[in-house]
């Protein structure tokens, strides 16, 4: 065989290896809502890539941030409809499959984040994420910290009386509503997108969100009291489609699994330094930052929010309440 035979024989060889391997390649559709320079999206493209690398190309994972695929509603619903394989989303969204998983939604129920991490390491998180796995199917993989939500208003506030009478925008989700109902004031749900103008027209005197948001929204520029609340430690679950996860090996769910939970600590630390930091930034901003009576905001929370009016097990309540 004539040496030009042999390279073109190995020209072809090689073709041949790379279709096969495209071939044997599976895309897959990771959607979330946030924007492109936030954790979430920058820890999903570092995961995406972890999982290609771990199972020798055999998935190539594309990420679509900033609501591409729809919003969060529409990316859940994709879950099962097949339009996406996995997402990042809150458990306000996995509660209207499963009600009592959104319990983690009632105001105080967390400390801190630190109590919030050691809630997905125990028993009450795993019999509620199996309530929601076996209501739909999909499998939550991990939990990344979101942020602890704070308020910003035209008035410093230090207990929950204060807010009585104060136009609030809160996100229409009924455990975000729970604080400030309970507190007197009359709640506005705004779209997020026209909060800043809200603010800045007067249309409501307060809003809350964690600080990484009051930040990026520059809602300081029209609020200069920053009242930390800290009324709902917040999280995302990365959640796996049902029909995504059945034609996962064994093999392949532990790599995804692995890869996620690492990709959720990233987040979660990110997350908690930024806080860490914005806290002394506003301060030199010259922001009235604003330290609250907390036992005061929860036993009003308590006095006058059921835990039935949303559908939560006072028992899981106390269950999260109890872990240290």
């Amino acid at each position: 065989m004539t040496f030009r035979w042999k390279l073109l024989i190995g020209a072809a060889a090689i073709t041949m290896a790379s279709a096969l391997s495209a071939q044997a390649q599976t895309v897959l559709k990771w959607a979330h809502v946030y924007e492109t320079s936030e954790p979430f999206h920058t820890e999903s493209v570092w995961a995406a890539g972890e999982i290609a690398k771990r199972t020798n190309n055999r998935y190539k994972i594309d990420v679509y941030p900033a609501s591409q695929l729809g919003k969060e509603a529409d990316i859940n619903q994709g879950l099962k409809l097949g339009t996406v394989d996995m997402i990042i989303s809150g458990s306000s969204f996995a509660a209207r499959d499963y009600k009592p998983i959104g319990v983690t939604y009632f105001p105080y129920i967390f400390r801190d984040p630190a109590h919030l991490l050691a809630y997905t390491k125990s028993d009450v998180f795993k019999r509620l994420t199996k309530g929601y796995e076996d209501k739909t199917g999909n499998i939550i993989t991990a939990v990344s910290y979101y942020g602890t939500r704070h308020t910003t208003s035209n008035k410093p506030i230090t207990k929950c009386a204060d807010m009585a009478g104060l136009k609030m925008r809160v996100p229409d989700v009924p455990a975000y509503l729970a604080m400030p109902r309970a507190c007197g004031a009359n709640t506005t749900p705004i779209a997020f997108a026209e909060v800043y103008l809200a603010l800045q027209n007067g249309t409501v005197d307060a809003q809350e969100n964690p600080l990484t948001t009051i930040e990026a929204k520059k809602f300081y520029e029209v609020q200069k009291n920053i009242v930390l609340s800290g009324h709902i430690v917040d999280h995302l679950n990365t959640v796996v489609s049902k029909t995504r996860w059945a034609s996962l090996s064994e093999e392949d769910r532990k790599i995804f699994r692995e890869v996620m939970l690492e990709a959720a600590a990233r987040t979660t630390k990110i997350i908690a330094d930024r806080e860490t930091a914005l806290v002394e930034d506003f301060k030199k901003r010259g922001l009235n930052v604003v330290e609250v009576d907390k036992a005061d905001f929860e036993k009003t929370v308590l006095e006058k929010v059921a835990f039935e009016d949303f559908g939560y097990e006072k028992a899981d309540w106390e269950a999260i309440r109890a872990i240290k």
